[in-house]
């Protein structure tokens, strides 16, 4: 299993961040302009347009037969995976002539939406304009976004799709003090969660990812729990057999405009694609399972009094106010929180 070199991608990251974009709130407008900066390798259409009629794009770059549809903010709150998705694509323009990005671009033909719900990107929520939540809406398709989605599923047909979300800070990462800083999961293809040679195969992507990672955040990978969700996009791409990779972005420390984890979701993003280019034999899985499951065991802010054995826990509301980005801290629990970890603790004498 081949790896990308971790200190070239260290060295190289930042003429490839996409600098139009910072902190947690990205919109249609601050991604349309960069479009058209967008090189000649790259071939850029509308896909279509929301509920209220804005429009969504798709960018298509690449030859090979290994097709890889990647699609971001379908959760119009959730932003990491865009800006990595334009860290990528700037990197590869930037590195097209190297080895690695040319056996990408000779083996794989990749299909990206970078914002799939610029409406609830809009209003920052995680659902469409009309309160439909667009990854619990794959069977029914009520969204015109799903549709969209899905009309690129069914004629584009891609071997892996990789679906980019954001986590809460809520995670944390079991048997470690850690937070959950990026998460994967294999989604089931039904009830049993059976392990199919689909989900190997997505599995197989998930350990080069990990493996990458954990030379730089060691063991502050997290793994989602595999029940299965009948409505949920993954699920019934994975069932339709597409492999679908669920990357979730979550906290690092002090990072709450997530410019850390973008870095780290991109390198992951990277090296996921640089496998499916690079590897032909996907049969390893079993050391998916030896990544730790994800736990809500995470405050953002804990005051600890120890006279009392009293704590008060509180989390960051993200939310937009007069046409800014906010984050309130409101108060959550309050009692013995002696068996939660917080990302800030303040201890009373």
């Amino acid at each position: 299993m081949d790896l990308l070199a971790v200190s070239e991608l260290e060295s190289t990251y930042a003429n490839s961040k996409e600098k139009t974009l910072f902190d947690r709130w990205i919109t249609y407008t601050d991604i349309a302009p960069l479009f058209s900066k967008l090189s000649s390798i790259y071939q850029v259409s509308l896909l279509g347009t929301s509920e209220n009629n804005t429009p969504i794009r798709k960018i298509q770059f690449g030859t090979g037969k290994k097709k890889i549809l990647i699609w971001s903010q379908m959760h119009g709150n959730e932003s990491t995976g865009t800006k990595a998705v334009f860290d990528l694509l700037n990197y590869i323009e930037k590195h097209k002539n190297d080895k690695t990005i040319q056996k990408i671009l000779k083996n794989c033909t990749l299909v990206v939406v970078p914002m799939l719900n610029p409406d609830g990107a809009l209003a920052y929520t995680r659902v469409n304009a009309n309160g439909i939540d667009l990854n619990r809406d794959a069977v029914h398709q009520q969204a015109k976004e799903s549709k969209l989605l899905r009309s690129v599923l069914d004629k584009f047909n891609p071997h892996f799709c990789f679906n980019l979300h954001d986590q809460r800070t809520i995670f944390g990462v079991e048997g470690t003090k850690k937070p959950a800083t990026i998460s994967f999961l294999a989604p089931s293809e039904e009830e049993t969660r059976k392990i199919t040679s689909g989900r190997k195969e997505t599995m197989n992507v998930i350990i080069a990812m990990n493996n990458l990672l954990q030379q730089i955040i060691p063991n502050s990978v997290g793994r989602y729990t595999d029940e299965f969700y009948p409505t949920a996009t993954g699920d019934n791409f994975q069932k339709l057999g597409h492999n679908t990779v669920l990357i979730e972005a979550g906290h690092y420390h002090e990072d709450y405009s997530r410019e850390i984890v973008r870095k780290l979701n991109f390198y992951a993003l990277l090296q996921g694609i640089f496998h499916v280019a690079n590897e032909d034999d996907y049969k390893e899985y079993k050391p998916y399972f030896e990544i730790p499951n994800n736990q809500k065991n995470f405050f953002d802010v804990i005051h600890r009094n120890k006279k009392t054995g009293i704590d008060t826990s509180y989390q960051f509301k993200n939310k937009i106010v007069n046409g800014m980005f906010t984050s309130v801290l409101e108060q959550e629990k309050k009692g013995d929180l002696s068996m939660f970890l917080a990302h800030k603790e303040i201890f009373k004498k």
